[in-house]
């Protein structure tokens, strides 16, 4: 069974770049039927998808946040980051990274990723 876990700072100041790092063992994120993406929950709000990467590599971003996010991986290492830069107290979440339904297509719907990390509280303030 897949497993995934963030590991990153919990605290990030304003304007600086928030980076997590997701780790998954029990599948390869190189895995055709798959998407690997990254979800975040604010306080009080809905679950939001904020990017995926497929296993070919392809990258794909919400429209709100493209320009602020970057999604890589190292496939050696069975891992994928996120980096979301110029963060602002709005971005105070929990971060989850997640693995899609198999052969799935809609990568955007949160409800669609059936395995996600325990999650990790991130919280920007000065």
């Amino acid at each position: 069974q897949v497993q995934l876990q963030e590991s990153g700072p919990g605290l990030v100041k304003p304007s600086q770049t928030l980076s997590l790092t997701c780790t998954v063992s029990g599948d390869s994120i190189t895995s055709k039927y798959y998407y690997y993406g990254w979800l975040r929950q604010p306080p009080g709000k809905r679950l939001e998808w904020m990017g995926a990467i497929a296993g070919d590599g392809t990258t794909y971003y919400s429209p709100s946040l493209k320009s602020l996010t970057s999604i890589s991986r190292d496939t050696l290492k069975n891992q994928f980051s996120l980096q979301l830069s110029s963060v602002t107290p709005e971005d105070t979440a929990v971060y989850y990274c997640a693995r899609s339904r198999y052969g799935s297509s809609s990568y955007r719907d949160p409800n669609e990723y059936h395995y996600r990390g325990q999650g990790t509280q991130v919280t920007v303030s000065s």
